[in-house]
């Protein structure tokens, strides 16, 4: 019988101990930044593996690429100056 329980007691104990560590994980992984955590743009074969294991995060990747070689949208010819009144920069639209 004593047997028994020093069993229960000690599977409890190491589930309470695989769960805090898992809780743990989770919670330092949730506080990085998603910039952070595609950071790799995963050329190559590793492109691929998370082109399939993770879909969503490739999109967002090739997105994050897209946005930045985008250029700035130049002013159209005979556009209006922008101007500044007191240190501020008013846009006329």
């Amino acid at each position: 019988m004593e047997q028994g329980v020093g069993v229960i007691v000690t599977v409890g104990v190491l589930l309470l101990l695989v769960s805090a560590v898992i809780v743990m994980i989770a919670f330092g992984f949730s506080k990085v930044p998603i910039e952070k955590k595609y950071e790799i743009s995963g050329g190559g074969l590793g492109g691929a593996f998370d082109a399939v294991w993770s879909p969503t995060a490739h999109e967002a990747g090739m997105e994050r690429d897209r946005q930045t070689q985008r250029t700035a949208p130049a002013p159209a010819p005979g556009d209006p100056p922008d101007t500044i009144d007191d240190g501020r920069i008013r846009l006329d639209l």
